[in-house]
């Protein structure tokens, strides 16, 4: 395959997706994501920010499209004592009967029981149809995928970042029920594409590279965006069209993420992906 323009399979989840999802979190408005919808892109992740512009293109977009459509809800709560009522909640707003996926986000250590019945409640209420983990911990996968609960994983990966490379990709060769991968914060906040944060003598990525970089690994079926305007939106877009990098990309993006690393290694709220048009 030549570019990222066909539908691909999130795992065992069996959802058909395009191969960049869009999140809500940057405020992107819903004239842009009714485009976007229009040429293919149908994962909207209506997550850390439940932002008014993806609530109305979905209002829009369902009632002829729902089927088409994959939509994915989020819950940071680690007590699971409101996690019920922003679920709901959540659905109200969107004026949906269910959600395609509930996203457990920055689960750094494995999910309590009583979580894991509350949310395969829902699942067998059929208000939810998959569930999803996300980490900033890379090692806390393995018990999140031993688990055996999850029909997708949401995995941070970039060239400043690529430790999931070693420690949870590989994790997913010896499943019978491979998860989809979503993976996020691919421009690292923007740092990856601000001449700012370059090294010396190197030239400065655009957003596509950083994208390509992600989709390029075969572990990866999906890339999520939180662009905040519509031009943001169709530069990002241009990552699927292009294609896989080459080996000469790969190495040039290497000794970028490296140097970034180096620069500001500490990246705890890394789960917040929206800055910069990321």
């Amino acid at each position: 395959m030549n570019n990222f323009t066909d539908r691909t399979t999130l795992g065992s989840s069996g959802l058909l997706t395009s191969r960049m999802g869009i999140g809500s979190d940057a405020g992107i408005a819903a004239d842009a994501l009714e485009w976007a919808f229009d040429r293919g892109i149908n994962y909207f992740y209506w997550g850390t920010r439940r932002t008014k512009g993806m609530q109305r293109a979905i209002h829009a977009l369902a009632p002829r499209h729902r089927d088409e459509m994959v939509v994915a809800l989020q819950s940071y709560d680690l007590t699971g004592l409101a996690m019920n009522h922003a679920f709901y909640r959540g659905l109200r707003q969107l004026r949906l009967d269910y959600a395609d996926v509930l996203i457990l986000g920055k689960r750094d250590g494995p999910v309590p029981h009583h979580i894991q019945d509350k949310v395969l409640a829902l699942k067998e209420a059929g208000v939810v149809r998959h569930l999803c983990v996300s980490a900033h911990d890379r090692k806390t996968y393995e018990a999140h995928l031993a688990s055996g609960i999850f029909d997708l994983i949401m995995v941070r990966y970039n060239c400043a970042h690529p430790g999931a490379e070693t420690e949870v990709f590989p994790l997913l060769d010896s499943m019978d029920r491979r998860p989809g991968v979503l993976v996020y914060n691919s421009t690292r906040w923007g740092h990856l594409f601000d001449p700012a944060w370059m090294p010396d003598g190197e030239p400065t990525p655009d957003p596509t590279h950083l994208f390509r970089h992600a989709l390029s690994h075969p572990a990866v079926d999906m890339v999520l965006t939180a662009p905040a305007t519509k031009q943001q939106l169709e530069t990002n877009l241009k990552a699927i069209e292009q294609g896989p990098l080459s080996e000469e990309d790969f190495a040039w993006l290497a000794r970028i993420g490296k140097h970034v690393h180096a620069k500001n290694p500490n990246t705890n709220w890394d789960f917040l992906f929206q800055s910069r048009g990321a």
